[in-house]
């Protein structure tokens, strides 16, 4: 059977009209009976860039045994100028995560995901230590298993202290190698005493690279860490 991991990754690719814009990476997230695609916010929206696409595709997998059988799903952003994301504030500002529901009525028949739930989540933070080893899930530079539309993996760990903001934001830093299209990963550990189905702790939302503007170019290498937001925002972002 395949990983269920790579069936709760999909990649998210950006349009406006039928202009397409850019690709990165996102993840299902279940709330009762309701289900979610996770992704960063800059995804949906990103005004520093102009980026600004009015719906997004994802790949769906419609046979758990030919993983080359699958359907393309358009998911519209805005319903009468008004958009249908959800994404997230606290005291430190802006948190780069948004959720969409997922109209499960309209949805093909026969698709194959899974999905991470609140059970999914640490209740603990004080548990996972520094250090931690962890697994980013997604499509750096649009790089996958084409033939089977599935993601890739990256090693990481935990590099700040765990459950606590960063300089007062809501998320940590991991150590790991990371690219554009990584955006909206989720940030797993593996749980063996949890969800036999998926058996991993979802710990955060790959955001982006975290570097310092005192870097001099071409003589330092890139700090290669990464700010993850913790994922228990989903909890606020699904409720209701």
């Amino acid at each position: 059977m395949i990983e269920s991991l790579l069936l709760a990754t999909v990649r998210v690719s950006t349009f406006y009209g039928s202009q397409a814009l850019t690709a990165a990476s996102g993840f299902y997230f279940r709330r009762g009976e309701r289900l979610f695609l996770v992704t960063s916010r800059h995804v949906l929206l990103d005004e520093a860039s102009g980026h600004h696409p009015d719906r997004v595709e994802l790949v769906l997998h419609t046979d758990p045994v030919n993983l080359t059988r699958t359907t393309v799903w358009s998911v519209p952003l805005y319903a009468n100028g008004v958009s249908v994301w959800h994404q997230g504030v606290d005291s430190g500002g802006e948190i780069d995560v948004a959720v969409v529901e997922i109209d499960q009525g309209r949805l093909p028949a026969g698709i194959v995901l899974y999905a991470f739930t609140p059970e999914h989540l640490e209740p603990d933070l004080d548990e996972i230590g520094i250090g931690a080893p962890l697994l980013i899930v997604g499509f750096p530079l649009g790089f996958y298993d084409t033939v089977h539309n599935l993601p890739v993996a990256r090693q990481a760990i935990i590099a700040s202290a765990f459950g606590v903001r960063f300089q007062e934001k809501g998320f940590f830093l991991t150590d790991a190698r990371t690219h554009r299209g990584a955006s909206g990963a989720p940030v797993v550990m593996r749980h063996a005493g949890g969800d036999t189905k998926l058996p991993w702790r979802l710990l955060g939302i790959h955001s982006a690279r975290f570097d310092v503007s005192t870097r001099e170019q071409g003589v330092d290498d890139s700090l290669g860490l990464n700010c993850a937001w913790y994922a228990d925002v989903l909890k606020t972002l699904t409720a209701g």
